[in-house]
């Protein structure tokens, strides 16, 4: 019990200091609104990532599992415990690199976010926990069933937002314009 009280502490420590960290960089915390938001399903809306949860909170899950899977890889040999912290801290640090300016300058360039402002830190730290909750449940479903709720999560979202982490990743990296095309389509007129 005192291990689990001290990697929630551990966990808890890293995503208050990330919030500081987004709060420093001039994010907001709920958003330009300023008012709490549970969910916001529109992904073309000015408060897509500014609410609590949004359809890319598949992503995050699915960047748990594989921060589950990287981690297993390069540090099995650690206990679950601190590779789960490693896991935090890598979404943690993905939140602060994906809110500066160069990271929002590429969404806005290359992907289907075209008015993206970044994430309020309510919805990092949403992310953060998502991502947490990935980690875990790799931890514990079989490999099998690991891959496939990645999978549904992955093909599910392409079909309900035209987006997902796959193609958040492509899009980054190398953009492709067939894909912005095909997603774009899926923008309200």
């Amino acid at each position: 019990m005192k291990r689990r009280l001290w990697i929630l502490v551990g966990a808890s420590a890293i995503a208050a200091l990330t919030a500081a960290i987004l709060l420093w960089m001039g994010r907001l915390p709920l958003g330009p609104d300023g008012r709490f938001g549970f969910w916001e399903g529109d992904i073309w809306s000015r408060f897509q990532s500014q609410r609590l949860l949004d359809p890319y909170l598949f992503s995050h899950l699915a960047h748990g599992f594989g921060f589950y899977l990287l981690l297993w890889l390069v540090a099995r040999r650690l206990p679950i415990r601190y590779r789960f912290l490693c896991a935090v801290a890598l979404e943690a640090a993905w939140e602060v690199l994906e809110n500066s300016p160069l990271v929002i300058d590429r969404y806005r360039t290359v992907t289907i976010a075209l008015g993206y402002e970044g994430d309020s830190v309510l919805n990092s730290m949403s992310d953060i926990l998502m991502a947490s909750l990935g980690f875990l449940l790799a931890w514990r479903l079989p490999r099998p069933a690991s891959v496939a709720l990645v999978l549904a999560m992955e093909i599910g979202t392409a079909f309900w937002i035209r987006d997902n982490l796959a193609l958040n990743i492509v899009m980054l990296v190398h953009p492709v314009d067939a894909i912005r095309e095909w997603q774009s389509e899926g923008r309200p007129r």
